[in-house]
């Protein structure tokens, strides 16, 4: 009883940080919205947390953890990037490869948790599919009206292991037939994941996308996707 309060109150609280962090973003990027994202970060990471010390039969909270903490990182480097201008490019590659990093301990404890020497379709076909998803990304860019620049590799690579940990969601789920209350919270995660970066490649590479909507939008569902990763572990 006592840890599900604690992820309630832990969620309750990062809502709140979110929603005074989208009020301080609309008002312009400074290094106070950056520590009040921070915060409302770390409230996910203290979700995983939770389930880490009461879920201790098993590996995937600390791979979770890992990857949690590297969205953390992600959050902060990508927000720098507004407020420390000549420092831009830095730290824009510098948040992609945390979140990549993240994704790479997500679908590591996925597979070291619900695959067991199964068909190894089961792991080749999403990573497959997430490189497919990805390069119809890039032959998307000019229909998008995007205009990924020097960033096109890395958005590509990118790509790759954010389609692929999607598709590996759906692949286990099949592979387990749907039986698993974590992998099926973790299905609406991996969405909310995937409609939380197109949003974001619209406010970063296009033009007139980084309307105030986009960017609560692009907040919402992005903090939707990591509160319900952390939230999927206390059903193991």
């Amino acid at each position: 009883m006592i840890p599900l309060i604690l992820v309630i109150l832990f969620i309750t609280l990062g809502m709140f940080f979110l929603g005074f962090f989208l009020l301080e973003k609309l008002k312009g990027y400074c290094l106070k919205e950056t520590l009040i994202k921070s915060v409302a970060s770390l409230f996910f990471i203290a979700v995983a947390t939770v389930s880490l010390v009461t879920k201790s039969s098993t590996n995937l909270p600390l791979f979770v953890l890992f990857g949690l903490i590297c969205g953390l990182v992600g959050d902060v480097l990508l927000e720098l990037k507004y407020v420390k201008r000549d420092y831009e490019r830095h730290f824009t590659y510098a948040g992609f490869i945390a979140f990549m990093v993240g994704h790479i301990f997500y679908m590591s404890g996925l597979m070291m948790e619900f695959y067991h020497g199964e068909s190894i379709l089961y792991i080749i076909l999403p990573i497959v599919i997430g490189i497919l998803m990805s390069v119809g990304n890039l032959v998307l860019e000019k229909p998008m009206k995007f205009n990924f620049g020097e960033y096109r590799l890395v958005v590509f690579i990118y790509g790759c292991f954010l389609f692929s940990f999607a598709a590996l969601v759906v692949s286990l789920n099949i592979l387990n037939g749907f039986s698993s209350t974590t992998l099926f919270v973790l299905l609406g995660a991996a969405l909310f994941f995937v409609i939380s970066d197109l949003i974001l490649s619209g406010t970063y590479f296009a033009v007139g996308k980084d309307r105030p909507i986009d960017l609560i939008l692009n907040a919402v569902t992005y903090y939707v996707a990591q509160y319900l990763i952390a939230f999927s572990l206390f059903f193991l």
